[in-house]
């Protein structure tokens, strides 16, 4: 006789939340309740409906099964209970309650020799490059907490940006912006973008944008060295920039309150649009739902709805930083305050979270680090960062971005990407227009000149045509040119129809009318019933 063995009661309620998770995603994926086919008397169309439904729930098991595989990870926010405020959580009880690895993630760097401090992650979010304004310039690696390369550039730093991956990033230096690599060393000098303020890379064009102090938007092709574009803006000095994500676009904040939309194939810009009534300080774009938010020196934050070019939600505070996050999360700065909005439902943005540094720092730059719940912040004493949970995207694509990914992956990525680079004509407002039918233009009207050519044309082959011999005197010399003239007048008639048309000289007099006017000298010669 064999031992009965007693279940493990936790194996077991595991196993039943597990079969209920199913469930639940099972029925997030069903489309509805099944039909009652009990009362049906087709037999045929009865077995039909039968193998459909069958095919349905299926389906819905297969979907639910793939989400669990490919989706494993479920974004989530800070959930109060009760009559709490998730702004009133600060960081240290956030730490507290995440899991190891995230709670490794923020960290506070005190440099403050050679700051203020701003930052730049990668696409992928694994790699960080930061740059002192007194010329310290240091890269890292985010996911392993590991530094890369750190030197000193011994002039003044403006900004960094990484180009299409880790293994270059240029900064904007004292007099021009200049190229390295990830082992420190200068590979390009580019003097005809001069004296630049800001710089943003478009990385689905190879294209490296920069503001320099006159004033001037330059587009540089990275992959062959060619300057694209080189506009004066005229709207004067600037340091706010942004490229849009969604469209490639280039976003500048000026001293008058403006805000002005740019690509590298038009002279002019395609939108300029009056946000502030002073000085713009801050601008930043959403990734994919066509907002953007704008913060001025009037002590106004803006959230514009772009398909309409209207203000959506405007909020009293400062703020000298913006930034997006991938789950469209907006943190602003303000001094040493730090604050986070979330939208509540129908682009209502309200405060989701604050972070106040320490009493005297200077908050620079904000910037979500991507497929991470962290927020960088650029501080006049060197750099820090916060766990924002629900602002960056839990699962990623390793086809589009893989933070894991091997230097063979980084290399055919690389190539893929210059394949598939895009044309700086294909950046504009709407993408969506590209690959769409043109709508047929309304024909325009001929000119003189063309119409006279084409009579000319008209007449010189209808003088070619032959005209057939006739027997019995009806092919005489003189008939002959009667028929060759009337071949001309025909091909020249609907031409000179509009030959006349354009010449103002219609074909049949006008008739005065009752209501004509004529001139006073003529006056006394009309009729009694006409003035």
């Amino acid at each position: 006789m064999g031992i009965a063995k007693e279940e493990d009661p936790k194996g077991i309620k595991n196993h039943q939340d597990s079969v209920e998770v199913m469930e639940m995603k099972v029925a997030k994926f069903s489309r509805g309740k099944a039909a009652n086919l009990a009362n049906l008397r087709d037999k045929k169309l009865k077995g039909q409906l039968t193998g459909k439904e069958k095919l349905i729930g299926l389906s819905a098991k297969a979907a639910a099964q793939t989400e669990k595989w490919f989706l494993p990870i479920e974004g989530g926010y800070l959930e109060p209970e009760g009559f709490e405020k998730t702004y009133r959580y600060d960081q240290q009880s956030i730490v507290q309650e995440v899991d190891i690895s995230s709670s490794k993630k923020p960290f506070d760097m005190i440099l403050p020799v050679l700051g203020p401090y701003t930052l730049e992650y990668t696409s992928n979010g694994r790699y960080m490059i930061v740059g002192g304004r007194k010329g310290h310039i240091a890269m890292m690696d985010m996911l392993n907490m590991d530094l890369i390369k750190e030197f000193q550039v011994r002039e003044t730093v403006r900004d960094v940006a990484f180009l299409h991956n880790e293994q270059l990033f240029a900064v904007a230096q004292k007099k021009y912006p200049y190229i390295y690599n990830r082992h420190g060393t200068e590979i390009h000098c580019l003097k005809e973008h001069g004296k630049s303020l800001k710089l943003q890379f478009l990385e689905k064009h190879f294209l490296l944008a920069s503001i320099n102090s006159f004033g001037q938007l330059h587009y540089q092709d990275m992959s062959t060295g060619e300057m694209i574009a080189n506009y004066r803006t005229g709207l004067g000095r600037t340091d706010v920039m942004r490229v849009n994500p969604y469209n490639a676009v280039i976003g500048l904040g000026h001293a008058g309150g403006k805000v002005t939309m740019w690509k590298p194939t038009s002279v002019k810009p395609l939108v300029t649009m009056l946000c502030h009534n002073g000085p713009v300080t801050a601008v930043a774009f959403d990734r994919g739902s066509h907002l953007m938010a704008t913060a001025g020196v009037d002590r106004k934050i803006k959230i514009w709805d772009m398909r309409k070019y209207e203000v959506v939600d405007s909020y009293a505070a400062r703020a000298q930083s913006l930034d997006f996050s991938q789950k469209g999360l907006l943190a602003s700065s303000n001094g040493s305050l730090v604050e986070i909005y979330r939208d509540c439902g129908g682009q209502d943005y309200k405060i989701y979270m604050k972070h106040r540094m320490v009493k005297g720092y200077q908050v620079g730059k904000v910037l979500f680090r991507p497929y991470e719940d962290i927020c960088g912040i650029g501080h006049s004493m060197g750099l820090s960062a916060i766990l924002v949970p629900g602002s960056g995207e839990a699962n990623f694509d390793t086809f589009v971005e893989n933070p894991v990914e091997t230097s063979k992956q980084r290399r055919e990525r690389e190539v893929q990407a210059l394949l598939s680079k895009l044309q700086p004509e294909t950046i504009m407002l709407n993408p969506n227009m590209i690959g769409s039918v043109r709508q047929p233009k309304k024909k325009e009207k001929k000119t003189k000149k063309e119409i006279e050519e084409e009579i000319e044309d008209a007449v010189d082959a209808a003088k070619n045509t032959r005209v057939k011999k006739k027997t019995k005197g009806r092919s005489k010399p003189s008939k002959r040119a009667k028929k060759m003239e009337e071949v001309v007048l025909r091909a020249k008639r609907p031409l000179l129809d509009q030959y006349k048309e354009i010449e103002g000289q219609p074909d049949k007099k006008q008739r005065v009318g009752e209501k004509t006017e004529l001139p006073k000298a003529l006056q006394r010669f009309a009729k009694k019933g006409q003035s």
